[in-house]
């Protein structure tokens, strides 16, 4: 096999790329600004690849990648036509996915890096006799910002992970801005929103901030509008898709240590959505999570909130069939 040089046209779905010695790092902050990103980087999770890929155009049969040492278990996919052909899952301490038998001839190939760990690219081989470019992504841009819920760690593999799911069938460059454990809406998370490109942004907020207690229902309105509304100092009129939690079994009764339920924190996401919207925004719209996986979908859910594989699947495809009125938007506008 021959190397190809590694650059960061290969990389799409990354805020950042650090180059190191051994390779290329892709970050989902500016990696730059780390400390402005506290606890250490969007706790830990900034240097997570969820929807970071490698995309080429080739007619080489065998593609491998290589990686400094796994820091855990992960998988890597390799798509086509917007088709999972194979993936690979490694152990902790591996250094190469190594994808053979593909189909002859030119093709446009998507290498998904893993939703669940940090990865230091270091090679990207091909066939000695191949050819191999870097691929453009020129679909209209999406940024979705959540939870684990949108990371999908237990999603079967990176590319099956709903927003990867939805990118696909609905025709979007994904960024995924889904941080496990911490989407409590600080507002460094809406100044790089605000400054990243997009023709179509969607948040989903909630789940975080009544697991942690970070937000009080005094000051859960007054943040999500100033996210909000930061966002809107650079995409006046992109349009904004703001989600409410799905179904989250006794959450949905039960009150935190400040005072919140699930029900308590849609209806104050709705009542934002609604204030903005009476104050001229024409493109930001609410979507109820229980209309995406609602309690007779509960039996997806492996502990009562996080979906399983099954479940990320489901939402994914359910993604598109809810918000076709959006999408037909943005075509119009990108």
């Amino acid at each position: 096999m021959k190397q190809l040089p590694l650059t960061d046209k290969w990389f799409h779905g990354a805020v950042s790329l650090q180059h190191q010695t051994d390779g290329i790092k892709p970050w989902r902050i500016p990696y730059m600004d780390y400390a402005l990103y506290p606890p250490d980087g969007i706790g830990g999770k900034a240097e997570i690849c969820a929807g970071v890929r490698l995309r080429l155009r080739t007619d080489s049969t065998e593609v491998a990648v290589s990686f400094a040492p796994l820091a855990a278990a992960a998988s890597l996919d390799c798509v086509t036509d917007r088709e999972l052909c194979q993936t690979i899952s490694l152990p902790a301490g591996a250094t190469t996915a190594l994808f053979s038998g593909l189909e002859r001839g030119i093709k446009d190939l998507e290498i998904w890096l893993p939703q669940n760990i940090g990865m230091t690219v270091t090679g990207l081989q091909i066939s000695s006799q191949a050819v191999g470019v870097p691929l453009p992504d020129t679909r209209p841009r999406w940024i979705t910002y959540g939870s684990s819920i949108t990371q999908c760690v237990a999603a079967s593999s990176p590319s099956r992970a709903w927003p990867a799911i939805a990118a696909a069938d609905c025709g979007f460059n994904l960024t995924n801005l889904g941080f496990s454990g911490n989407c409590h809406m600080e507002p460094m998370i809406g100044r790089l929103i605000r400054d990243l490109p997009a023709d179509f942004i969607s948040i989903c907020v909630g789940v975080n901030i009544y697991g942690a207690s970070t937000l009080s229902p005094r000051m859960f309105k007054p943040l999500l509008i100033g996210l909000l509304q930061t966002i809107r100092d650079k995409h006046k009129e992109t349009p904004l898709l703001v989600i409410s939690p799905i179904y989250g079994t006794v959450r949905e009764t039960e009150l935190n240590s400040l005072g919140f339920t699930l029900p308590m924190m849609r209806e104050a996401i709705e009542d934002v959505v609604e204030l903005l919207k009476e104050r001229g925004d024409r493109q930001l719209y609410y979507q109820d999570g229980l209309n995406w996986l609602g309690p007779e979908d509960a039996a997806f859910l492996t502990d009562g909130l996080h979906p399983g594989a099954e479940g990320y699947e489901l939402l994914g495809r359910r993604f598109c069939d809810l918000h076709k009125f959006v999408f037909q938007t943005v075509q119009k506008l990108s």
